[in-house]
């Protein structure tokens, strides 16, 4: 039985020496009780959990590559490896801000693990592409091992119905693109395994992948890497800092032995040997001359500044910003839907010029913070999928590109890409019909002809099962002169970004060609005087000649534009 302790008949001067003895005492347990819990926990943070986890399709039950991310309530980020000799797990880690980075585990349809410390909470996220849901579940590291499985479900089957995707901006190492394009659900890449980023320097001796061979390289059934492609970046010229802009060959069948500048020589012996240009950005200093010059065959209406995490290059090129189209610009730049309109405004420019350029998506996964495919481009392909008939579609317009709906449409029953010829009398109406499909429901629906909204369509966003939205639209879109005609939607996802699909447009041949609008071709005009005067005793007088040409021939569009 406790007794209360009592100081009634001990000496004050005890009293107060027994109080000091007593407080002392339990100052020493508590710091033992501190030590103790300390101890505990650091036994806790010693001790490891391993973490296995096995994804499969939710219907087929077989094994997929996907993406997976690893975070930990103590801030950190974890990487997976492989459990299977046979597996392949590729770590990706880039940071350009606390808020804009990139790190994730691409990883082979094979069991993977992580070794994690114990007591903490983690958060688990696995993404295969587009076409699947991801999947999110949160678990405490409390046991030695713990076994998950994840069953990832598809929201839309896009090969089922002729639609196969594409990357054509691809920065990762060759050995390395056959676990991605099965972790990212793509089709199609191409390796940019030769990379020019100095004037004159010849692309077969300026930095290359080593072992390159101009053979298709197939993975799996129906997944292809074409191996021999080249980007055209300039940074510097004669040794000195002079950036210039980049454009790509793609599907090229031996290394090219040319410089850039000029750049004329170089699409000639690409479109000869059957490569495709495409065009990396719409605000590099020489992109508007680079299309007229070149004759560029694909637009990157996808590009590699749209990523999974925050945008962030708000004032990179924000000196090329046209003054009166209408962009939005605040005192910290471009935002990212500022950007894409940018984009979207110079890709129809473009074609209200008369270049028919075709959409393509490309991520430059390798140098920024994004995924492969995030931006993608998707190719119809009648029949059995080839990689020479998706490369036939790519460059027949035969597409849409998307970083996340899926926008199927065609143009009086054809396909985006086709050219209607000398259309007269009824035909002068396109029936557009189709169908926007998404994991959120679409905001906008919008027909857009000759780079203006023709008809905006209200979204029915039906639901499809639990996990995605179907839009159908069918209009009719009277037309009284020549035009191309495209279609394009937005959607918002759980975190408010805006995600997009924009169809590859037809177009109508009905009384001569497109009028472009004058600020359009003015602000091309703007771009080609600067470049002449920014370029001056900086290239040679025959590489100047390049830009003074492409002025001429948007001088000469110039006179058919309208206000």
């Amino acid at each position: 039985m406790s007794r209360a302790l009592s100081f009634g008949r001990l000496p004050r001067r005890l009293i107060v020496v027994a109080l000091f003895l007593l407080s002392l005492a339990n100052r020493n347990v508590a710091h033992a009780g501190e030590k103790t819990s300390a101890n505990v926990r650091n036994s806790c943070a010693d001790e490891r959990t391993r973490v296995v986890v096995t994804v499969r399709d939710a219907a087929r039950k077989s094994p997929l590559g996907c993406r997976v991310y690893l975070k930990g309530n103590d801030g950190n980020h974890y990487f997976a490896k492989s459990t299977s000799t046979e597996g392949s797990a590729l770590i990706y880690n880039v940071e350009r801000s606390p808020t804009t980075l990139e790190k994730h585990t691409t990883v082979s349809a094979h069991p993977f693990e992580f070794d994690v410390p114990q007591g903490i909470q983690f958060t688990l996220s696995v993404e295969r592409g587009k076409e699947y849901v991801p999947h999110v579940q949160e678990f405490l590291s409390d046991v030695k091992e713990l076994q998950l499985e994840v069953a990832l479900r598809r929201w839309v089957d896009m090969p089922a119905r002729g639609w196969y995707s594409g990357d054509t901006h691809v920065h990762r190492k060759l050995e390395d693109c056959p676990n991605l394009v099965e972790a990212e659900d793509l089709h199609v890449a191409f390796p940019l395994t030769y990379w020019v980023r100095d004037a004159y320097l010849p692309a077969d001796r300026g930095p290359q992948a080593e072992g390159v061979k101009p053979e298709l390289i197939r993975v799996g059934e129906n997944r292809f890497l074409w191996p021999v492609n080249t980007e055209y970046e300039l940074f510097t010229v004669n040794g000195k800092a002079h950036t210039q802009g980049a454009v790509f060959v793609l599907n090229h069948k031996r290394p090219l032995s040319l410089a850039a500048p000029p750049v004329a020589p170089i699409a000639q012996e690409a479109h000869e040997t059957g490569a495709l240009l495409d065009l990396d950005k719409h605000s590099w200093n020489w992109t508007v001359m680079i299309v007229p010059l070149m004759q560029a065959d694909l637009f990157e209406l996808a590009n590699n500044h749209v990523w999974r995490t925050n945008f962030l290059f708000r004032k990179w090129t924000i000196e090329m910003t046209p003054t009166d189209w209408g962009l939005k610009i605040g005192p910290e730049g471009v935002d990212e839907e500022g950007w894409i309109d940018w984009g979207f405004q110079t890709y129809y420019a473009f074609l209200n010029c008369g270049f028919r350029l075709r959409p393509t998506g490309g991520t430059g996964s390798g140098v920024h913070p994004v995924p492969l495919g995030f931006s993608r481009v998707y190719v119809h392909v009648d029949g059995e999928l080839t990689y020479e008939k998706w490369i036939a579609g790519l460059n027949a317009g035969h597409s849409f590109v998307t970083t996340g709906p899926m926008l199927l449409a065609d143009f009086n029953g054809q396909r985006p890409g086709t050219v209607f010829k000398n259309v007269a009398g009824a035909d002068r109406t396109v029936r557009v019909k189709g169908t926007a499909e998404s994991r959120s429901k679409i905001e906008r629906l919008e027909v857009i002809v000759n780079g203006e909204v023709a008809r905006s369509i209200e979204p029915t966003n039906k639901r499809l099962g639990s996990d995605a939205y179907a839009s159908a639209f069918d209009v009719e879109i009277p037309l009284n002169h020549s035009a191309w005609v495209a279609v394009r939607c937005h959607e918002r996802d759980a975190e408010g970004r805006m995600r997009y699909a924009h169809t590859a447009p037809v177009h109508l041949e009905i009384d001569g060609p497109v009028r472009p609008r004058r600020r359009e071709v003015n602000h091309f005009i703007e771009r080609m005087q600067h470049e002449i005067a920014r370029n001056r005793g900086v290239l040679a007088d025959s590489e100047v000649a390049e830009y003074e040409q492409a002025l001429s021939i948007y001088q000469e569009i110039a006179k058919r534009a309208r206000d």
